[in-house]
């Protein structure tokens, strides 16, 4: 069993797949720059792990972070500890934990507490040590001590946080009118640790929609389009029942609907909505939205049929004819993506659970799927075990390098192991062991 230990030899090679090095001259041979291109596939995988608060799975006891090269992250022998030394990221709960594309910086939002709504980025320099870089902002006076916010894919330039607030209209009767859904928006920079800007709408529904008690209750997971105009905004409806305003639990459940913004001006906030997909789109604590071949695909959840993986095409408005239902693709009933993250190929990697899954001890939990986008056909990866107590509901992060999707699979409390799909072929590399500890588990990787 090797356990991690950073050596000089693998701090150099690893820094020069990031350009901390300089470049070669001209005057090197080929040799040399066939030694570069094979050491330029390295790069930093930052596992995170949150310990448990007062119940199993919790993850309200803080988050631990732990920086490996992606050949210790493959390797089986090697044994990977951050709830015995890893670094501690600011957060009362389970951190909201972004990072760059090459892995060299991670960037985090505190959720809840007094540091709630803390911007911090770390540069990463291996295993438990993780440098502060720029200043700390905190965005709680915009948008709350318990951010939803995600890392926009445009070169690790920008970030987008989002709330939505809740009040209920009558007239001057004391009859229910609608209730007001008020959704607000900042956009960070992240390069220089700011915030470039913050804007506040009134999102409606139709006014039969509103008038029967639908309203917009949670946002989450914004996403850039692929020419960089419009931001789309995950949604989830709730009802309640316009005679007493009480809330509702079983009411139908309306078409998915995503709030469309223009682009960086955060202004002319539209709704549109999915007539194949019904649910919400807002996700939980992993992206729910990439971009891939001009269009964003979305996963929905609480979908009666299973979720659906949704696309939005290049006119800003939900692709009807595009039906990828993931009960049909995997012979399952109930499916609901809980995360998930696709290569550049249109191959992604979906963590799910189904009426089938057994109840662990935080709930019915799930598994992992190799789907393609393109066919919209899918497959339980089988070589990643199943455990009633693994928790998928918090996952936050994969790790894309080419074809390869890195993830981590531990049930709560129990030992587990980074796993390394190949989405091109299939094949899955069990990789190193995660070392857990009592009630807690792991997030992912980053």
């Amino acid at each position: 069993m090797k356990i991690i230990s950073l050596n000089m030899k693998k701090i150099a090679l690893l820094a020069m797949s990031i350009g901390l090095f300089a470049a070669c001259s001209s005057d090197d041979d080929t040799n040399v720059d066939d030694t570069s291109e094979e050491v330029s596939d390295s790069r930093w995988i930052t596992v995170a792990a949150a310990r448990m608060g007062e119940d199993p799975g919790d993850g309200n006891g803080g988050t631990l972070i732990y920086a490996v090269s992606t050949e210790d992250a493959r390797n089986p022998d090697v044994t990977i500890a951050p709830f015995d030394n890893g670094f501690i990221a600011q957060s009362n709960r389970t951190a909201r934990l972004q990072s760059s594309e090459d892995g060299t910086t991670i960037f985090n939002i505190s959720y809840g507490g007094d540091t709630g709504g803390n911007f911090v980025r770390y540069t990463v320099e291996g295993g438990q040590n993780f440098v502060q870089s720029g200043s700390e902002i905190n965005i709680a006076p915009y948008v709350g001590t318990a951010p939803r916010w995600v890392k926009l894919f445009d070169g690790d330039q920008t970030g987008a946080a989002v709330y939505v607030d809740n009040e209920n209209e009558f007239d001057e009767d004391g009859n229910y009118l609608r209730t007001e859904a008020t959704m607000g928006i900042v956009v960070l920079d992240l390069q220089n640790s700011e915030i470039k800007d913050f804007q506040e709408h009134s999102v409606t529904l139709s006014p039969e929609e509103e008038a029967e008690g639908y309203y917009i209750s949670r946002i989450d997971m914004p996403a850039l389009n692929a020419a960089g105009t419009k931001l789309y905004i995950g949604a989830r409806l709730s009802k309640l029942d316009p005679a007493t305003t009480e809330s509702e639990s079983d009411y139908e459940v309306l078409g998915s609907k995503t709030i469309v913004v223009d682009y960086p001006s955060l202004q002319n906030p539209t709704v549109i909505t999915s007539t194949v997909g019904h649910g919400d789109t807002n996700g939980y604590r992993s992206i729910n939205a990439f971009e891939y071949n001009g269009s964003v695909y979305q996963a929905n959840q609480n979908d009666p049929e299973g979720s659906h993986i949704l696309k939005i095409d290049a006119n800003n408005q939900y692709d009807d004819s595009y039906d990828f239902n993931l009960d049909a693709a995997l012979g399952v009933q109930g499916a609901y993506i809980l995360a998930w993250r696709p290569a550049g190929n249109g191959k992604a990697v979906v963590a799910y659970r189904h009426n089938g899954s057994a109840e662990g001890v935080a709930g019915a939990q799930g598994f992992f799927a190799l789907v393609d986008l393109n066919a919209k056909t899918g497959q339980t990866i089988n070589e990643i075990p199943y455990d009633p107590d693994f928790y998928l509901f918090q996952y936050q992060g994969y790790v894309v390098q080419g074809s390869d999707i890195y993830l981590t699979q531990a049930a709560v409390g129990q030992n587990g192991n980074i796993y390394v799909v190949d989405t091109e072929t299939g094949e899955v590399t069990k990789g190193a062991e995660l070392v857990n500890a009592t009630g807690s588990h792991f997030i992912g990787v980053f």
